[in-house]
């Protein structure tokens, strides 16, 4: 059995080795779906980090019984096609879960807290804690989770922990379930209008493909923050920069972005009350570790003829 891996970093080359122990494996970074179909035109798996695969790429893949996602997200494939032709796609749902959650915490705290501003003032020479005013103690203070799955569930954990009230919005989940996470279940509007910091759990879909916008940024308090640790085109970041510059909200934190990399001079990093990090919500070690382990036992088992695991399903 033959496994063609279309992404290279040090965590993929140290998969590969994993993947070697079971499998023949050939592996090049690959930049498009043709640079693919050249390494993986007779593999009966591949292995892609965030490479787009359209239906074009998966029809050149005669022999492909399964492809395996490095990432929780699947928007990048087609996986209709996919589905046409018999081909398994699986994701990685269930890992880095406490990791992105910490990260989306961390994110509002430092907001909230204002730890950026403190940190530029006394650096900057400027020692003058009343320039911080504003502060709203956290267990006076509301988050509005938008998806209470996996990764919202444990965000709304971690703030119930700092005794906030916890808002929650998800119509995919059974009414009742947000009451063992601490959360309350409301409305969009509701939501948008309560909450001092918003926080966006959810993939990527037609659905959620900016879901936050103008309109809802404009619904949101003046004082609120946004954070998205979950895809970036589920906000419009157009708006987001406007909202911050004009003061519709207070500021906001993005792990995700709609391009990435980004420019180095995207209008985003001139403002200072807005947090940017390189999608990296999802590492730790241990994360890392894990996701490997599951690619390695997804490719086995689909490829010996069982069943998925993590199969996508439309």
């Amino acid at each position: 059995m033959k496994i063609a891996m279309g992404s290279v970093d040090e965590s993929i080359e140290e998969l590969r080795d994993m993947l070697a122990e079971h499998f023949d494996v050939v592996m090049k970074a690959c930049n498009n779906g043709d640079e693919l179909v050249k390494i993986a035109k007779d593999a009966d798996g591949v292995f892609v980090d965030l490479l787009p695969i359209d239906g074009n790429t998966i029809d050149q893949l005669p022999k492909c019984k399964a492809i395996v996602l490095y990432s929780t997200g699947y928007d990048y494939v087609d996986i209709a096609a996919a589905q046409r032709r018999g081909i398994s796609v699986s994701n990685m749902p269930d890992y880095c879960v406490e990791e992105v959650a910490d990260h989306a915490v961390t994110m509002a705290l430092a907001l909230m807290r204002k730890l950026f501003q403190g940190n530029s003032d006394v650096k900057g020479g400027i020692w003058d804690w009343p320039r911080l005013r504003p502060t709203k103690a956290l267990r006076d203070s509301v988050i509005g989770i938008i998806g209470l799955g996996r990764i919202g569930s444990v965000v709304a954990l971690r703030a119930h922990a700092f005794g906030m009230r916890v808002l929650e919005c998800d119509p995919y989940i059974p009414l009742g379930r947000e009451k063992i996470f601490g959360a309350e279940a409301v409305d969009l509007g509701t939501l948008l209008k309560e909450s001092d910091v918003v926080n966006l759990e959810v993939p990527l879909t037609p659905e959620t493909y900016h879901m936050i916008g103008e309109p809802q940024l404009r619904t949101m308090k003046k004082t609120a923050y946004l954070v998205n640790t979950c895809r970036g085109k589920v906000v419009d970041q157009q708006a987001v920069y406007r909202a911050v510059k004009e003061g519709w909200i207070a500021g906001a934190a993005l792990d995700v972005l709609e391009e990435e990399p980004p420019s180095p001079s995207d209008p985003l990093f001139a403002l200072p009350n807005i947090i940017v990090s390189p999608h990296s919500a999802f590492y730790s070690e241990r994360s890392i570790k894990e996701k490997q382990r599951k690619v390695v036992e997804e490719f086995t088992r689909v490829l010996s003829g069982q069943l998925a695991r993590y199969s996508v399903q439309l």
